[in-house]
């Protein structure tokens, strides 16, 4: 059985059922693409944007931490210093649960960033 399963979660694809289903199996989710790629305007969204000024927290450390109080591990990619320090910056608060319950409704259901069920993905990643 697997210990981790890599996949994608954000706020935009927020997978329930599967954390349901992973934290069932004792299975640790890790997200791949936690800033969603950047898409939805995640580093400006109004609501993790207000919900960080409480803190003192970029929208980025909001998003960071919603997923880690999943209990979701979060290795976010980044190539600026001041973004990797900031990514590793979210410990030092808690989102409250109306403040996750804010974020529920971002959840669109489906990836933009690959279709696991589109055949010459799934080719494209046999091939690698």
């Amino acid at each position: 059985m697997p210990m981790v399963n890599q996949v994608e979660l954000h706020p935009f694809f927020q997978q329930t059922d599967a954390l349901s289903l992973m934290k069932e199996y004792e299975v640790q989710p890790e997200a791949w693409g936690p800033f969603a790629e950047g898409k939805h305007g995640i580093f400006t969204d109004p609501v993790l944007t207000e919900i960080g000024a409480k803190y003192g927290k970029s929208a980025a450390q909001v998003a960071l931490r919603w997923n880690v109080q999943r209990g979701v591990v979060v290795i976010p990619k980044s190539t600026h210093k001041d973004r990797m320090e900031q990514n590793f910056d979210i410990w030092n608060f808690s989102l409250t649960e109306e403040e996750m319950k804010a974020i529920a409704p971002f959840d669109i259901g489906h990836s933009e960033i690959v279709d696991h069920f589109d055949p010459n993905f799934v080719r494209a990643l046999h091939g690698r």
